[in-house]
């Protein structure tokens, strides 16, 4: 067996550590990218060929038929990231190649954040340590905790399924809205399904884990913002574009509800941008994936992968042709 990690010395350091690849080496021979940036069309077809295996990240283009053609035995494709749209083309589902990523361990990481969020929002705690600061000592007056509250989650993939298993741990309402998921798979899931106008309304906590599609885009307009109930949390760590920006500054200049924005559309938001003023807004830099030492879950995620394509059983992360219109 040959492994080729496609992706550059930089990306591949972030990711993987050495016992990664030590796990690696136990399947068959590892090949790796020993140069610096982001690997050419020249230099992919270089380092994949004759390989079994290639593993490819952040920065690798697509395998183009000039690229697999170099490897004819190629039977695997393992992306150490989330999606995996700009590494596949047609050529590869022609000669049968599987592929799968790591967005279940991105998701994990999502999910985290996400219930951090929803932790420290309901405590109140952005205002209570803002007064402190400047002298103060709130009353907590405002203060909720994760109980006895319903939490509204939007997107049951990999993040929103996995931030619904962490609730479970809380005694709240879990309502989902996802039309690809049934009532029966929403219960089973520890979650009763929902329209998205009755989420809204209901809600104490709306988090949201939406892929960026075009049936997605805006999907929270203005109308449906008016539906949230007075002291609502809106999270999101998705994508900007799911959210009309302008209809959500107007909502928050209200002070009706309260928003923690992991992601802007686009990124970053313009210096003068009213999400950087707003004191009801909390706004982080896209944080909430894997980041630091939180990469080397995709590592892991991709050696388990490996290791259960060589026993023959199968993959967590595995994607096919017809899931890509579904997928961010």
């Amino acid at each position: 067996m040959k492994i080729a990690l496609l992706q550059g010395k930089e990306q591949r350091e972030k990711v993987f550590k050495q016992q990664h690849l030590d796990r690696l080496r136990k399947l068959g021979d590892v090949v790796v990218n020993d140069t610096v940036g982001d690997p050419s069309e020249a230099q992919l077809e270089t380092l994949i060929r004759d390989a079994d295996i290639a593993i490819t990240s952040w920065g690798c283009g697509p395998l183009t038929a000039r690229v697999l053609d170099a490897a004819p035995n190629l039977r695997l494709v393992l992306h150490a990231a989330g999606t995996v749209k700009p590494i596949v083309t047609q050529e590869l589902w022609d000669r049968g190649v599987r592929v799968s990523n790591a967005t279940a361990a991105l998701g994990k990481g999502v999910a985290e954040t996400a219930l951090g969020f929803t932790i420290v929002s309901l405590k109140d705690m952005w205002r209570l340590v803002r007064e402190t600061r400047e002298g103060g000592w709130g009353d907590g007056t405002n203060v909720r905790e994760v109980y006895n509250v319903t939490i509204g989650v939007v997107g049951a993939g990999k993040a929103g399924s996995h931030y619904i298993k962490l609730l479970r741990q809380f005694d709240v309402d879990i309502a989902l809205y996802d039309p690809f998921v049934s009532e029966a798979r929403a219960k089973e899931m520890g979650a009763r399904k929902a329209g998205l106008e009755e989420l809204l309304a209901q809600s104490d906590v709306v988090s949201i884990h939406l892929p960026s599609l075009p049936e997605t885009y805006r999907m929270f307009n203005r109308e449906r913002l008016a539906l949230m109930k007075d002291d609502c949390v809106i999270i999101n760590t998705a994508r900007g574009s799911v959210i009309d920006e302008e209809a959500l500054a107007e909502e928050l200049r209200k002070g009706r509800f309260f928003a923690c924005l992991d992601v802007t559309d686009p990124e970053p938001p313009l210096a003068d941008h009213p999400f950087r003023g707003l004191p009801n807004v909390v706004l982080t830099p896209h944080i909430a994936g894997a980041v630091n030492n939180g990469l080397q879950r995709l590592a892991q995620a991709v050696v388990e992968d490996a290791e259960a394509f060589m026993d023959g059983e199968p993959l967590e992360g595995e994607v096919r042709a017809d899931q890509l219109h579904l997928l961010a």
